[in-house]
């Protein structure tokens, strides 16, 4: 297994532990463990637990966003551009293994030690929630208003899993928009 083969299976196997039972509670012999990568190879390639959970999140990040660009670009009208983040939203609030946000609760558990990623995706969504909307209207605060509302959506959604949440914030959405 070369480096870059064991990285990935390290990645894959924080992602699965920490999403699903917190940063905190997963130790890097467990990552190693359920990854196969000697403990040796773990260190070398992420020397610090704190290394590993900045990697984790920057590929979610990665990942999160470019799956929701991609939704929410597909519409060719700008207003179904916005509401499709919502549908977006909804399908993911059903995945099994949906567990709230990993960012949020990466600084619920870390607070401000939380890798800066955490800030850098929030800004990154609020910025595409910004393009999204600029066709739209010249008020800003229409970006922030929706950042609110995917953001408290996906905190409901984490005690009470399902796309009800989704929904709820895609009909205020569409009030917000006919303003």
């Amino acid at each position: 297994m070369d480096d870059e083969e064991a990285r990935a299976r390290l990645l894959d196997a924080a992602e699965e532990l920490f999403y699903r039972h917190g940063i905190q509670a997963v130790g890097m012999d467990r990552i190693r463990t359920a990854s196969g990568v000697p403990l040796k190879r773990l260190y070398r390639l992420f020397p610090a637990k704190e290394s590993l959970v900045a990697a984790y999140l920057e590929r979610r990040d990665r990942r999160w966003l470019d799956s929701l660009r991609t939704t929410a670009a597909a519409p060719a009208e700008p207003r179904a551009r916005v509401l499709a983040v919502f549908d977006w939203l909804a399908a993911w609030f059903t995945e099994p293994d949906f567990r709230g946000c990993a960012f949020l609760n990466a600084y619920g558990e870390l607070g401000a030690a939380a890798p800066e990623i955490v800030r850098v995706h929030k800004a990154e969504l609020h910025a595409l929630l910004a393009d999204l909307t600029a066709d739209l209207t010249a008020d800003p605060a229409l970006a922030d208003r929706l950042l609110i509302l995917t953001e408290g959506a996906t905190t409901v959604a984490a005690l009470a899993p399902g796309p009800e949440p989704a929904h709820r914030a895609r009909e205020i959405a569409e009030l917000l928009l006919d303003k």
